[in-house]
């Protein structure tokens, strides 16, 4: 049994040292790259000094978190209540669920862009607030899986029905009594979000609006370097987003356990 335990603890550490070489290795090289300043041996921060002075940089930055927080805010407001009444009320419709939300994995981005907008409305086909709404649809594979994972950990009738009993209606119940037993599930499905609408680029390209991605592709060919420290940067704010997330989520899970004590 303990020749066992450490032939699969040898086997996970393998596989995690494999992982990290796969994702850090290219990233050294890369970082090492873009703070290259005339030579192998010269190094400087120029290419990220060049970033901050681009006049339109904080603009975009600015505009892509804007619209990532507001697609984040949807998707919880439309995801939460949904997955809540799945476990309570509509089991029987998981199945139908489940497919519709793995649908914008299937349909092509192309397709899925030029429906979409033909649907909405006119005032708000003019605007750059159709993209949210559009992320939300390309999230839900992600963000739905992960609240219904946290559901699923907590006694949902239970506490339902006590808040229930005691007056509570359904609104307050999911924001005051539900939402916070499951925060890590709503601090994930919150990060997967955001991740997937700061980096999407092809949607926004089709629709031919301008937001940090798709101004990182326009500005990178000015420089070689100065576009390898701008998908250096990328990378290393959505690893510091995700350390953030997973930060407050511990923190979360602590207050939780001492309260429960």
């Amino acid at each position: 049994m303990a020749r066992k335990l450490k032939r699969k603890n040898w086997a996970l550490t393998i596989a995690l040292l494999c992982g990290g070489l796969f994702v850090f290795l290219p990233l050294g090289s890369a970082t090492e790259f873009s703070l290259r300043d005339g030579g192998k041996t010269k190094h400087s921060f120029a290419a990220y000094s060049w970033i901050l002075a681009q006049p339109d940089f904080l603009h975009y930055l600015g505009l892509s978190l804007e619209l990532a927080l507001l697609t984040a805010l949807i998707t919880l407001l439309l995801v939460v209540p949904t997955v809540v009444w799945l476990h309570l009320r509509a089991e029987s419709l998981r199945p139908m669920i489940e497919f519709l939300t793995i649908l914008p994995l299937i349909i092509p981005v192309v397709a899925l862009s030029i429906g979409v907008q033909s649907s909405f409305p006119s005032a708000l086909q003019s605007t750059q607030f159709e993209l949210p709404l559009m992320y939300v649809i390309l999230a839900l594979p992600y963000s739905f899986r992960a609240i219904d994972i946290g559901v699923r950990a907590i006694a949902l009738k239970t506490i339902s029905e006590a808040a229930r009993g005691l007056g509570a209606n359904w609104p307050r119940t999911i924001v005051h009594v539900i939402a916070p037993v499951m925060r890590s599930a709503v601090i994930g499905a919150s990060f997967l979000t955001l991740a997937l609408s700061l980096g999407e680029f092809t949607l926004t390209s089709l629709l031919h609006w301008d937001t940090f991605p798709t101004w990182v592709t326009t500005v990178g060919q000015q420089s070689i370097v100065g576009a390898i420290a701008l998908s250096v940067f990328s990378l290393a704010a959505a690893f510091l987003l995700l350390f953030l997330v997973g930060l407050v989520s511990m923190k979360s899970k602590n207050h939780t356990s001492e309260e429960a004590a």
